[in-house]
């Protein structure tokens, strides 16, 4: 059977909600926690499938999957939650693409000039095409000396082995130098930055810059010098009065990559409310994986049927239960987002450009890799302590006799989900899933299937799932109403959203 067919049978079966979406008001027979499973795994199946290739935004995989998540929600009787007549269903995230090509780094000296060996050197951008040349080198030692800006602009920053701490750098280029160059002891410092930036690269394209980032070994960039050039640098970079040392040598850094633009969506989708004006609750899952992941190998597609078909499948199941129940207070929002795996992109997007104001959500929750725990696993809560949540979720998780995991390793994903986007902007935002509730239980999924074609279909358990499922659907209806979860609670200043952002490489369950 097509994925398409599949598509209709989805439709087929979830056209008539009442059969669809049997609201129990406590766990719930067997029977109905089956149904629901079977539900959310139709949709894993379709969505894990290889006819969409991972998933990954930019290629028709993620196309389709963009559309197949517009089709069911239109099927369980959804609107439009753009709140933009001229794109319906679809909010934009403009994404760039940077993929390096190839790069050359000449030292010239008094002696000659030398191309430092690929083997030992590299070098980075986001342009298709980058040449600097013929500007001054100044040499700034570990980087820890305060040198004034005016002294880094327009120039190229040598940077002896402490150069490569990342607080560091970004501060060497808010002074805007032509290109930074951190020399690092050898090859296995020199391939850890290779690990960081010779792949391709998914970025805000908002956020692009220009920046030009090289890397050599200590060893390469000595051997271009004249004889005992580097050490006396790095001994002059010890002396109390030192802040820098403009070079004699020049260096010139060509570096080609291959960048592309397009537009990616998030999927958004809503449930008005009955109470205009009272706010609203964010249900939130990211659509995005990683596509074609494992070149060379008999399969090659990493499907991400746990990470993340799961919690998509969850947020298409509790969006049909919501819409067969009892009308609410408050709209309720659901919302797709693309490029999570590549640093939480979509979720900024929409925090930049949010469709309501971004005061009026009263809770967010989050749905991320929901399919590991078994049922009556207890809850990882994700968030807790910062948000005027925390009453309400663990007076619904004790009503519902489950109890909390680990609240330390929970807290240690807090920087990783796509909730963290929108904490930093003050909504609260949390994530709670049997899934996150401690090692032994997410920790095997990490260590084999997590980023890897081993997670498919085969590996997905749906009874802590469900557990999550039923869990948010008394959650939502507590806070979506006024009564229960009234506007001057839900503004109660209980933590801080704030703290430092979150580079690429923090997607749950990284």
């Amino acid at each position: 059977m097509t994925v398409w067919a599949r598509l209709y049978v989805v439709i087929f079966v979830c056209a008539g909600l009442a059969a669809c979406a049997t609201v129990p008001s406590g766990p719930g027979p067997q029977v109905e926690r089956d149904a629901i499973a079977a539900r959310m795994m139709r949709d894993i199946e379709v969505l894990a499938s290889d006819e969409f290739g991972g998933r990954k935004p930019g290629t028709p995989g993620g196309e389709q999957t963009v559309s197949y998540l517009i089709e069911r929600m239109q099927a369980v009787g959804l609107q439009s939650g753009t709140n933009d007549p001229g794109s319906a269903w679809r909010a934009p995230v403009e994404l760039l693409s940077s993929e390096p090509l190839d790069h050359e780094i000449t030292v010239r000296t008094a002696n000659g000039s030398s191309i430092l060996p690929t083997e030992s050197s590299l070098a980075f951008s986001l342009s298709s095409r980058v040449l600097v040349d013929g500007v001054e080198v100044v040499f700034v030692g570990n980087g820890l000396r305060t040198v004034p800006q005016g002294e880094l602009t327009g120039r190229i920053v040598v940077l002896s082995d402490a150069g490569t701490d990342r607080s560091m750098v970004e501060t060497i280029f808010a002074a805007n130098p032509a290109a930074v160059l951190s020399v690092v002891p050898g090859r296995v410092a020199l391939e850890r930055q290779r690990g960081r930036f010779a792949r391709e690269r998914l970025l805000l394209a908002s956020e692009a810059s220009d920046r030009l980032s090289a890397f050599v070994t200590r060893e390469a960039f000595a051997a271009a010098l004249p004889d005992g050039e580097w050490d006396r640098l790095t001994a002059r970079a010890n002396d109390r009065d030192f802040e820098f040392e403009v070079l004699a040598a020049t260096i010139a850094i060509d570096v080609h990559s291959e960048r592309r633009e397009f537009t990616s969506s998030n999927v958004i989708g809503m449930i008005p409310g009955t109470l205009p004006g009272s706010g609203a609750v964010l249900l939130m899952a990211h659509w995005d994986h990683l596509g074609e992941c494992a070149a060379g190998t008999p399969d090659t597609i990493c499907n991400g049927a746990v990470d993340n078909a799961s919690g998509l499948a969850l947020l298409l199941e509790l969006a049909s239960r919501l819409k067969a129940g009892q009308p609410l207070d408050r709209d309720i929002y659901f919302l797709a987002t693309s490029a999570e795996e590549s640093g939480l992109l979509g979720a900024k997007a929409f925090a930049k450009a949010p469709p309501i104001p971004l005061d009026s959500i009263v809770a967010s929750f989050n749905f991320d890799s929901v399919a590991v725990a078994r049922a009556g696993a207890a809850f990882g809560f994700i968030g807790e302590g910062r948000t005027p949540l925390d009453t309400v979720i663990k007076d619904v998780v004790r009503e519902r006799g489950g109890e909390l995991g680990s609240r330390e390793y929970a807290a240690s994903f807090l920087q990783r989900h796509d909730g963290w986007a929108l904490l930093e902007k003050g909504v609260p935002s949390v994530l709670v899933s049997t899934a996150f509730s401690s090692e032994i239980v997410l920790g095997p999924y990490l260590a084999t299937n997590y980023h890897r074609p081993g997670d498919e279909l085969g590996i997905i358990e749906l009874g802590g799932a469900v557990d999550d499922l039923l869990l948010h659907e008394a959650l939502v209806k507590r806070v979506a109403n006024t009564q229960s979860y009234p506007s001057s609670y839900a503004s109660t200043d209980t933590g801080s959203g704030t703290g430092s952002g979150s580079g690429p490489d923090t997607s749950v369950p990284q």
